[in-house]
C-alpha cells in the first residue's frame, strides 16, 4: 500500500487556565506508568542515578527522577511578585526578548510555569518526571514518557562517546593512539591516562531535560503547553555584539534546578552545554544560559563558580582543572573541559528523532480510520489514538518498521495494541 501525505492535524490545543497545571497531566501519567517502554526508560534512569559517586550528585538525580513530591529548588518562596521582579531582571540583562511578550499569558507565565503548591517552601511538579514529553508536540518524542526515553538514549550516547574517546586518544600507550575495544564499556577512567568524570558524563543528560515537566505540560485534548525561549534578546547576545542565544525555556530552568542544588561548576557547564558546545565562538551562549539560570536562583554567578570576569570584564566560563601557567581567559578561550563535547554530541539524536515524529503522525492518520479514529477531532485522536501509539512504540520504532516493511509492518504493532485494548 502506497503512503498518501496528507496535511497533519497538530494542534497547540487549548493552553489550560493561566496559573494552573496543564488539565492533561493526569491522563498523561496513567498512559506513561502503563507503558513497557516508558517504565523501562525510567528504571534505566534510576539505574543510573544510583552509580553516581559523588554523594550531592547521587541524592540530588534520584530525588529528581524519582520522588513524586521533590520540591523545586529555584521555585522555592517565589512569590508572583518575585517572580515579576525576576522576569524584569532578565529583561535588563538583555536575557530576554521583549518582542516575546505575547506569550500566553506574558513573560512571567512562560519563566514561571503553574506548579503545584507555588510560592510556597516546596513547590512541587505538576506532573510525575516521567509523564513529561521529550518537546513541544509535534517534535522529538512528544508523547506521555516521551522524556524518560529521549534521556535514556542520551545517556546511553554519552557513556559510549566517553568511552570511545578514551579508547581512541586517551589510552597510555606512548607515540601512537591506541584504539582498545575494552574502554569502550569502561566505567571511570581507569586504564586511560587523561581524566572524564564519569560522574559528569552519567548524570548530565538526565538532568539536561529535567524542567520538561514543568513547560510542557499536557492540556485536556492531549496537546502540549507552549515554551517561551530564554537566555537572550536574539540580537546582541553576545556581549553587546551580534548574537542569539534564546534557546528553550526547559533548558534554563534545568540549569537553575541544578545550580539551586548545589550541583559543581564542572557539572553545571556541562548541562548548560548540550544546546551548544562552548568552542567555535560560542561559549558567550553558554555563558548566557548560566547567567539566566543565576538570575531566576537569586545567586551570583561568579561568587559561586559558575563564571568568571575576564580582563575586560566579560562574564566567561571558569577555566577549571587549570594546571598550566597561561592565562588563556585572556586570549580567546577557557579552558574547554572534554565532557562538555561529548554531552552536546549525546543531545544529537533530534536528526532523526524530529522527522521521526513527523512521518510518523503522517503514517497513524493513514491508518487512524482502520482503528475507528478521525484525526479532526482532536482529543479523542490525541488522546485515544496518538499518544497511546506512540507511548508504547516510540516514533523511531514505528519509523524503522515502516522502512522495512511499510504500512503492513505498521499495522501489524497497532493491531497488537488494539487486541490488548491500548488503542
Amino acid at each position: 500500500m502506497k503512503l498518501r501525505t496528507l496535511f497533519l492535524v497538530l494542534s497547540l490545543g487549548p493552553i489550560s487556565a493561566l496559573g494552573q497545571v496543564g488539565a492533561g497531566n493526569t491522563n498523561a501519567a496513567a498512559l506513561a506508568q502503563k507503558s513497557p517502554a516508558v517504565q523501562a526508560a525510567q528504571q534505566f534512569l534510576i539505574h543510573q542515578a544510583q552509580q553516581l559517586h559523588d554523594a550531592n550528585l547521587h541524592t540530588q538525580t534520584l530525588d529528581a527522577i524519582s520522588n513524586p513530591s521533590t520540591c523545586i529548588r529555584h521555585r522555592a518562596n517565589l512569590t508572583p511578585a518575585k517572580q515579576a521582579a525576576i522576569v524584569q531582571q532578565l529583561l535588563t540583562a538583555g536575557l530576554l526578548d521583549p518582542n516575546d511578550a505575547s506569550f500566553p499569558g506574558g513573560l512571567q507565565n512562560g519563566v514561571f510555569p503553574p506548579v503545584v503548591n507555588d510560592s510556597t517552601s516546596c513547590p512541587q511538579l505538576p506532573m510525575p518526571f516521567y509523564a513529561a514529553p521529550g518537546s513541544a508536540f509535534g517534535s522529538h518524542h512528544s508523547y506521555p514518557g516521551g522524556l524518560p526515553i529521549h534521556e535514556s538514549n542520551n545517556d546511553s550516547s554519552d557513556i559510549e562517546l566517553a568511552g570511545q574517546y578514551r579508547s581512541v586518544y586517551l589510552h597510555k600507550s606512548e607515540g601512537a593512539v591506541a584504539l582498545d575495544p575494552g574502554l569502550l564499556h569502561d566505567g571511570p577512567a581507569t586504564h586511560a591516562s587523561i581524566f572524564i568524570d564519569q560522574d559528569i558524563i552519567v548524570g548530565a543528560p538526565i538532568w539536561h531535560d529535567w524542567a520538561k515537566p514543568i513547560v510542557f505540560q499536557w492540556n485536556a485534548d492531549g496537546s502540549e503547553f507552549p515554551e517561551l525561549n530564554i537566555g537572550g534578546n536574539g540580537l546582541t547576545d553576545n556581549n553587546g555584539g551580534a548574537g542569539n542565544s534564546k534557546t528553550g525555556g526547559h533548558h534554563i530552568l534545568s540549569i537553575a534546578e541544578s545550580m539551586a542544588r548545589g550541583l559543581s561548576p564542572a557539572f553545571v557547564i556541562t548541562q548548560a552545554s548540550a544546546h551548544s558546545n562552548p568552542s567555535l565562538g560560542n561559549e558567550y551562549k553558554v555563558v548566557n544560559w548560566i547567567r539566566a539560570a543565576a538570575i531566576i536562583d537569586g545567586i551570583d554567578p561568579v561568587a559561586t563558580g559558575y563564571l568568571m570576569l575576564d580582563s575586560k570584564g566579560n562574564p566567561r566560563l571558569p577555566a577549571l582543572r587549570k594546571l598550566g601557567d597561561i592565562d588563556l581567559a585572556n586570549q580567546g578561550q577557557t579552558n574547554l573541559l572534554v565532557e562538555y563535547q561529548l554531552h552536546n554530541l549525546s543531545d544529537a539524536d533530534f536528526t532523526y528523532s524530529i522527522p521521526a515524529i513527523g512521518e510518523t503522525q503522517i503514517i497513524l492518520q493513514n491508518l487512524a480510520s482502520r482503528y475507528g479514529y478521525d484525526p479532526t477531532n482532536v482529543s479523542v485522536y490525541n488522546n485515544s489514538y496518538r499518544n497511546p501509539v506512540l507511548s508504547y512504540l516510540t516514533g523511531e520504532r514505528i519509523l524503522i518498521l515502516y522502512s522495512q516493511s511499510g504500512l503492513a509492518g505498521v499495522q501489524n504493532e497497532l493491531d497488537k495494541l488494539r487486541r490488548a485494548h491500548v488503542i
